[in-house]
Order: C-alpha cells, then structure tokens, then sequence
C-alpha cells in the first residue's frame, strides 16, 4: 500500500527520495505549485522576506547525498536555497510522485490500521502509512492574552513582511518590533538602513545571545572554541568568558542580559544589530506593556508615539488536517520518539518538526532514512509504551535545558541528536532482523 506525504517542502522531498530509495511507492501531497516550501518566496504560502538568508551555514544545512553548489556563498539568500531544491528534486527525479495545487483536507485511522486521506480534489483514498511535513511556520502566533488596549497604527506579523515597502511602506515611520529571533532582528535591522527619517525601536522580552555571522572569519557555526576533547560545558565557559571582549556587552547597549546559558536557547544570528544600536539606529525597548490608540506604554513606563507595530512572535504547530482529538500540538507540545515517530499511533511519521540549534535539512534526511526502513520493515521501533517513556524523558531533558518557552518545545541538538538518531536506527535495524530470524 502506498505512502501518503503531506508537504513537498525541504522535509517533504526527502521523505519521497527516502521512499523510493526502499521501493516504497507514495503520492505527496502539495497545497502551492512548486516544491521547496517557505523557502520559494511569493508561493502564497512562503513566510520568507525579501531579504531572508539561512542563518546556518551552507555547509551545516546541506543534505548530505547532495551538496550545494561550492560558489554558494556561506549564507545564500533564499532564491538560491530554492533553486538547491528543485535541484534536488530534478537529479532525484521527485516530481513526478507530487500532486500540486492539492491541499490535505482530512486524515483519520480506520480500524484495521489504514489511514483515510481526503484532498481538496475531492479524492479519499487509504494509505498504508502518512507521513507529516507540512512545516511549523505557517500559521502566526500573537502574544497570549494579547496586550491590553487597541492599536489605532499598521499592525502585521513578520509572516506577512517582505521589504520596507511590502505590504506598507514604512521607510520614513516609526516601527516597534517586537521579539529577538532572527526574523525580528533582521527587519529591524533591514528598516533600520531603510530611510534616513525612520525610527527602529526592537522590543523584547527576555535578552538572547547575539552572535555574529562569522567569526574569525569563519561561519560561527563551523567554529568550536578549544580542542575538540573539551568537554562542551568547558567550552560554554570560555565562550562566554570571552564574549564581552570579541562581540561585545549587551547590556551596555540597552540590551536585557541573557537569563541562559549560551546554547540553552536558540542565539539570535546578526552582524548588524550592534553596530546599528551603536549607531542610534535601532533602540532596544522593554516589552509591551500597553497599546493606546498611536501610542505603544513599553514595561519601564516609557511611551512612544509609533506608526506601526510587527510581531515577530513565532509560529502555532498545526496539523488543520487531523481531528484535534487525533493529533494536536496544544502550547506547540507533541511528545515524539525521537521527534519522528508518534507513539500511539503506528504508521504515522513527521518530518522536520524540530527546532535545532543548527539546520533541519540533515535532520530531514537521517528522519526520512528512518522512517522509509520503518514502513519497509527493516527497522524496527521499541514498543510503544518505551517510546511514550522516552518521549516523556526527552521532553523533561529539554525542560531542563532550554528556556520555557513555547519557541523551545521541540528544541534539539543538532550534533547530539544526529549521532542519537542514527545510532537508534542502527539498532533497530537490529531488532528488525532479530525479528526475523526468531
């Protein structure tokens, strides 16, 4: 029986290659008309700006039976991360098994294990096996409860930002960004350089490591401080030990002190951030406290006459195609072996939902390789209640870790969790051959 995947996004393509390198026969499932997913900008569903490039270093973010092409510069811009896509998907031949302008309406399990799939074509048909990748930035996410009192200015999220002039021109307005990932800072910074005559306040919550794109001269992702057997702890120490002195001190520059370690949340990417809050540019501002008509009441008292307000909030986890009763991620939880396979239900798999301290592609990758071996029959998971319990156990090691916020749920380790996945995969292999032989 055929394999149904839902998304032909980065986690999606590999998923079908994975499929059909086993001989599993699938049909994918594509709401837009393109393969690649956010990364095609301008597809009706693509939350990319016009300026976005990766902020994981070309070399960490390619698939591994794939390399990107070596005059890639270390972070291309979006346009060239989509043309790696579909040329990825032409050398694999992949399009062929995608169904395009084909949205997933309904998927529910049948009694005797199947699963109903029900497109936007009006077509239900039973699969064997689903396969879940339709991404984690899709629907926008405001604060919750939202502040008090009403915005009389331009109210977006970043999700529908694209230039300092789309949707509105905002070059010469004032502009309050609130929120300290990547998204925020680079329209900040963007809207910064935009207009003599604009004003760039960015406000945050709680302070973020800011880390520049190189350093060195080198992607700071390819960058290990010490020698490779000092324990990673050992390593945190010293970097932080010595980051006032290379980057700089945050808080001297009106930036909240991070309350984490380095590397227990995701660090915020950008070599222009300081030197614009150097330069008077870019203003840190408290979180908000209050919206009153065209002015904004920030959380140390101060209010500023503003012109337009983007939440760069983060994203909802949602599956639109699953009864909330089935599947759902409520606070964006979904406790996962390995964040790959559900433990309640055999057969259904997801794909790329994870938020890794470096890129998802190879993560991708080594889950489809797994998943494919799984639906083939040569590997072989633990029984369900060791994956509930090891769910629970990843999900409490994650609480520890990492700062509690809806942003970090599904947070990982992007060099750990590629070595405990495929040593998972080796063993449950294993299992399947045991299996087999008893």
């Amino acid at each position: 029986m055929k394999t149904c995947v839902i998304g032909a996004g980065s986690s999606g393509m590999v998923a079908v290659k994975a499929l059909l390198d086993v001989g599993i026969p699938c049909d994918c499932f594509e709401e837009t008309g393109e393969l690649g997913g956010l990364w095609v900008y301008g597809n009706g569903r693509s939350s990319a700006y016009a300026s976005l490039s990766i902020n994981t270093s070309r070399e960490r973010m390619q698939y591994a039976d794939f390399p990107m092409p070596a005059d890639y510069p270390d972070y291309p811009g979006h346009a060239r991360i989509a043309d790696y896509f579909r040329a990825y998907a032409r050398h694999f031949e992949l399009a062929r098994h995608v169904r395009f302008h084909t949205r997933v309406e309904h998927v529910e399990r049948d009694a005797d294990g199947t699963y109903r799939v029900t497109t936007s074509d009006g077509t239900t048909a039973p699969y064997g096996a689903v396969i879940v990748a339709n991404g984690h930035h899709r629907d926008p996410y405001y604060p919750q409860p939202a502040f008090p009192g009403r915005f009389d200015g331009i109210t977006l999220h970043s999700s529908a930002y694209r230039s300092p002039t789309e949707p509105h021109d905002l070059r010469e307005r004032t502009v309050v960004v609130l929120g300290f990932g990547n998204s925020a800072v680079d329209i900040a910074c963007e809207l910064a350089e935009a207009g003599p005559a604009g004003r760039v306040l960015l406000a945050t919550r709680r302070g973020a490591w800011v880390l520049p794109k190189y350093v060195l001269g080198r992607p700071v992702d390819q960058l290990r401080v010490g020698p490779s057997f000092l324990p990673a702890r050992v390593a945190t120490w010293l970097s932080e030990l010595f980051y006032p002195l290379v980057i700089g001190d945050l808080e001297a520059l009106g930036l909240p002190k991070p309350d984490h370690r380095l590397g227990n949340a995701h660090p915020t990417l950008s070599s222009d951030l300081l030197p614009l809050i150097k330069a008077g540019r870019v203003r840190p501002k408290p979180n908000l406290k209050e919206l009153a008509g065209r002015e904004i009441v920030f959380a140390d008292g101060s209010r500023e006459r503003v012109d337009a307000l983007i939440y760069a909030t983060g994203y909802e986890v949602t599956f639109p195609f699953f009864d909330r009763a089935f599947v759902s991620a409520p606070e964006n939880e979904l406790p996962l072996y390995f964040r790959t396979l559900h433990p309640d239900h055999a057969g259904l798999f997801f794909i790329g939902l994870a938020q890794p301290l470096g890129a998802i592609m190879p993560i991708a990758e080594a889950q489809a390789k797994l998943v494919a071996d799984c639906i083939a029959g040569h590997y072989a998971p633990p029984p369900p209640e060791l994956m509930r319990r090891a769910a629970h156990d990843e999900r409490a090691s994650v609480a520890r870790r990492f700062v509690p916020t809806r942003r970090h749920t599904m947070q990982i380790d992007f060099d750990a969790f590629m070595a405990a996945l495929a040593q998972e995969h080796a063993a449950g292999r294993q299992r399947a051959r045991s299996r087999r032989m008893g």
